[in-house]
């Protein structure tokens, strides 16, 4: 899923009885060309697409999904951009309600889908390094303090692309870009609580419950959060082409990364990570972002979701690190896996924002 207005591309496949050479349009146009040639597939029923991808038709498209995975090195922007635009159009598939005719159940797309999804772990557990996993307490207490400092240290906190550009020196059209692009993590903040609460129990249930009926604005209909994220996106007229369009591969990635966690039940360690520093994370830098729109005299309108979030999130962080995080960290296994999801986390959003800030035009 990338953009809370559950954007849907309109796919159709070939009414000719044939497969897709999934292989040759990799080989001949490149990653684009996988993903060009293998979206349409998704519009077309499971079954269908099944029945076209067996047997060797079916070791051809995981040969050219896992070429397309050796490709994504550093630095080879075309290829992840392929890579995670690919997995964002496949988790469409269960994240929003699309109608009859999609390939929603597939085995060919779940086995597509597993393979994007290891290759995007390996790469963010590559980033994590030994110094940042050094020290960690048994205590539970003891190991929420060492995690708070382990985020204050790293560069991702406080970031410049926000204390120093969006504060400062953003025009009306880097906040127009900057909304498009997180898009894919707070305009669908409730969709991933609710996957992620699925099996819990006690006080981590009744924590994600209040921190979800506070995203649905408490039961008005006109204060659901995600509808205060789209009164930002008429604010700046985008539609929902150019939100599919414009998003980078470091967003779709971002975006892409908060979906494999919250809806793998073994990743539930790695999702209390991730997701408790992303709320703690966003007081101070929604301050910025307030700053910037009132800097710009934009209407009044537009940034209520981020003035709420100043104050709601601030008590979601405590509330999630005393209720969720530290009864979950009883055991070393699940204390790692904590660890883990912070670190793709914070390791994520510092290459996000160094991106957002590369991109800058000279003023």
């Amino acid at each position: 899923m990338t953009t809370i207005r559950k954007v849907r591309r309109e796919m159709s496949l070939s009414t000719e009885d044939r497969t897709p050479n999934i292989a040759d349009a990799l080989r001949v146009s490149g990653p684009q060309g996988l993903v060009e040639a293998f979206l349409p597939l998704l519009a077309s029923g499971a079954d269908e697409v099944d029945r076209r991808f067996s047997g060797a038709a079916r070791a051809e498209l995981v040969q050219a999904v896992e070429d397309l995975n050796g490709r994504c090195c550093p630095g080879d922007e075309t290829s992840v951009y392929a890579q995670q635009f690919l997995l964002s159009r496949i988790y469409d598939l269960s994240m929003n309600h699309g109608g009859p005719g999609t390939a929603e159940g597939s085995a060919a797309v779940h086995e597509v889908c597993r393979l994007l999804e290891r290759a995007t772990a390996a790469a963010e557990d590559a980033q994590v390094t030994a110094d940042q996993l050094a020290g960690m307490p048994e205590d539970p207490r003891e190991f929420l303090s060492w995690l708070k400092t382990v985020a204050r240290e790293h560069r991702a906190y406080k970031h410049p692309y926000y204390s120093e550009f969006i504060s400062n020196q953003a025009t009306e059209a880097d906040l127009r870009s900057y909304v498009i692009q997180e898009s894919v993590v707070d305009g669908r903040f409730d969709d991933l609580l609710a996957m992620m609460q699925v099996g819990t129990r006690g006080e981590a249930k009744m924590e994600i419950a209040a921190n979800y009926w506070d995203e649905m604005g408490n039961g008005d209909p006109d204060q659901v959060h995600t509808h205060l994220f789209d009164t930002m996106l008429d604010v700046f007229g985008i539609s929902d082409d150019e939100l599919v369009a414009a998003l980078t591969a470091e967003a779709l990635l971002s975006g892409n990364l908060a979906v494999l966690l919250c809806r793998y039940r073994r990743y539930y360690p790695e999702a209390i990570g991730f997701l408790g520093l992303t709320e703690w994370f966003a007081p101070d830098r929604f301050v910025h972002v307030v700053k910037a729109w009132e800097r710009l005299g934009l209407p009044d309108v537009g940034i209520v979701y981020h003035k709420l979030h100043i104050t709601i999130d601030s008590q979601h962080a405590a509330g999630w690190f005393h209720n969720v995080l530290v009864p979950a960290c009883e055991n070393p296994e699940t204390r790692a896996g904590i660890a883990r999801g912070a670190l793709w986390r914070l390791n994520s959003s510092a290459r996000y924002l160094d991106e957002r800030l590369a991109r800058i035009a000279p003023k």
